[in-house]
């Protein structure tokens, strides 16, 4: 038997994004490596689907190659394989799951496989090769999922312990930025656009409306959305010049308000004591600084190379599965709509 410094080849590929990654002991990351598609859809304002499979085909073997070089690693230096499972594009979920099935067939390593959101959580325990590892998250936390497909609440008491307090009603978080962006002329992914207007822009130009719901811990950004497009179509009908980077910083402040205090919230009715935020929106400027600037809880976000998809964090949540003797066989199917909450029941 090897020695308790795990090593977890993670395998992702369930959007736009093919990566792979080796992380030890569910924390250091030994390589990683990610072949983007983003300019490749940017033509079409989102992710093509049956676009995203092809590419997914052609880079997968190289990205899992390269990978291994980069952790100066062979097969036979792992002790498992761990790759996404769901939520994500069934085709493109399909490529990532059956390399690394044809890599488990042929080496005989066990495989596993993870839920992409737990991935983003798991991101919050990484730290790249050669610096100083930071503390682990604590229980009992408050995680914040925030992304272009989803936006959750999660209460974990402990490792692979999930309890979903909330999520969106309509859109999430990362879908209305790209929205507004292409309601502004911006680009895509929205994001990243709308952060850099906003930058010149003043938040508190426009009052965009936050949404009443019966239940605490939803979210909904649908109404923030059509307040934006109302107040775009007000501006042009009356033949002034779009107040784009406003508009722009209005609506983010808007998103972020939202999204903090709902967090707040749950963490002070729950008893958590830190929390995590994490999801592609994490990368944005406002909710890191508006999140590190309370002082009453610890907050764990990933550093911004590991808030997008990535494959370290499908690693390092394989990992906490691999060392409870929780994996799969061959026979395992992709699961495109696969909850978080039902992780641990499929």
């Amino acid at each position: 038997m090897k020695t308790t410094e795990y090593r977890i080849l993670g395998i992702e590929s369930s959007c736009d994004e093919t990566a792979a990654a080796v992380v030890s002991s569910g924390r250091e990351i030994l390589s990683s490596v990610i072949a983007s598609q983003a300019d490749l859809h940017a033509q079409f304002g989102g992710v093509y689907p049956e676009i995203a499979s092809r590419e997914h085909i052609k880079a997968v073997y190289a990205t899992v190659d390269q990978a291994l070089q980069q952790a100066h690693l062979e097969l036979a230096d792992l002790d498992a394989i761990a790759v996404t499972r769901g939520p994500g594009l069934a085709g493109s979920l399909v490529v990532g799951a059956n390399m690394a099935k044809a890599i488990a067939l042929g080496s005989g390593l066990p495989i596993i496989g993870v839920n992409h959101l737990e991935g983003h959580i798991y991101s919050a325990w990484l730290y790249a090769s050669g610096n100083v590892p930071g503390p682990e998250p604590q229980f009992p936390l408050i995680a914040l999922l925030v992304s272009g497909g989803h936006t959750e609440l999660i209460l974990m008491r402990d490792h692979l312990q999930y309890e979903r307090l909330g999520s969106t009603v309509d859109d999430a978080a990362g879908e209305s930025f790209d929205k507004v962006a292409r309601l502004l002329g911006l680009g895509y992914p929205g994001g990243p656009s709308i952060q850099k207007a906003a930058q010149e822009g003043n938040p508190k130009a426009f009052h965009f409306p936050k949404a009443k719901l019966s239940e605490p811990y939803n979210f909904s950004f649908s109404g923030l959305k059509t307040a934006v497009l109302r107040t775009v179509e007000e501006l042009k009908a009356s033949g002034k010049a779009l107040p784009v980077a406003d508009l722009a910083a209005s609506f983010q402040q808007a998103v972020v308000a939202v999204l903090y205090e709902k967090t707040i919230q749950a963490a002070e009715e729950f008893g958590a004591r830190e929390l995590i935020v994490a999801g592609g929106v994490s990368a944005n400027k406002a909710l890191r600084e508006t999140f590190r600037s309370q002082v009453n809880y610890k907050v764990h976000i990933p550093h911004i190379s590991l808030c997008t998809d990535n494959a370290a964090m499908i690693a390092a949540a394989g990992y906490q599965h691999f060392i409870r003797k929780q994996l799969d066989d061959l026979s395992f199917d992709v699961l495109p709509n696969w909850p978080l909450v039902a992780t641990m029941e499929v």
